[in-house]
């Protein structure tokens, strides 16, 4: 895991590992899951790939695997929403993840909701105005926000864009982009009126298999697996 040598580790190395360690306990296996075992308080690189994952690092608790109170995940979490707060000039999507990442402490966090701090405001203007192509690469890298429960207002506008969504999904396949691929398959396996000509269930197979065993690829796949039961 990533806590082995880390300091010599690569940011992309630790997410991976990360990934792989909640896509692990999604599936139900490995040791029950814990956040501060692969990502470590106080190691700039673990609060670095928790900011990158997101809410995604927290999915785990939104099943039976309950963080006990007031432990090391909670110091991890707080840290990272410290270290890396979204600056005045933050895109949308980088406020959006922090948002998320600060929604799911609420939610799957036993600290209780006023200790944490609260949501930041984020518009989704973008979600009306982007055109597809556009819209498809921002949702998916806010394919964390698609864990249940989070980002309500967020879900509810992208349902009104679901054909666009399903376009991109398309789309990425065709360029063989793997991850974007994936965060959509996610997203759209969320929604309630999917195309069924989309192929969805086999989309997101089809992804998963040809992404080489990229970890954040399988975890997308997994969620939209374990959540939304989307997919093989």
């Amino acid at each position: 895991m990533a806590e082995q040598a880390q300091g010599a580790v690569p940011l992309s190395a630790v997410i991976a590992d990360a990934a792989t360690g909640v896509a692990l306990a999604l599936r139900g296996e490995g040791d029950p899951y814990a956040l501060s075992r692969i990502l470590r308080q106080g190691d700039a690189v673990s609060l670095a790939a928790l900011r990158v994952l997101g809410a995604d690092a927290l999915a785990p608790y939104a099943l039976d695997h309950r963080a006990p109170p007031g432990g090391d995940d909670e110091t991890v979490v707080r840290e990272t929403l410290a270290a890396y707060p979204p600056a005045a000039d933050a895109s949308e999507v980088s406020v959006w993840s922090y948002r998320g990442l600060v929604e799911a402490s609420h939610s799957y966090l036993p600290g209780g909701a006023a200790h944490w701090p609260p949501p930041p405001p984020a518009g989704a203007d973008w979600v009306t105005a982007d055109p597809w192509p556009k819209l498809a690469h921002r949702a998916s890298q806010l394919a964390a926000l698609a864990l249940p429960g989070l980002a309500p207002g967020l879900a509810e506008d992208l349902t009104t864009r679901t054909d666009d969504l399903a376009r991109g999904f398309v789309r990425a396949i065709r360029r063989r982009d793997w991850l974007q691929a994936a965060g959509l398959g996610r997203w759209l396996a969320r929604m309630p009126d999917v195309p069924t000509t989309l192929g969805l269930d086999a989309g997101l197979a089809f992804v998963r298999q040809m992404s080489g065993g990229d970890a954040r690829v399988a975890l997308h796949v997994v969620a939209a697996k374990r959540f939304h039961g989307r997919g093989w």
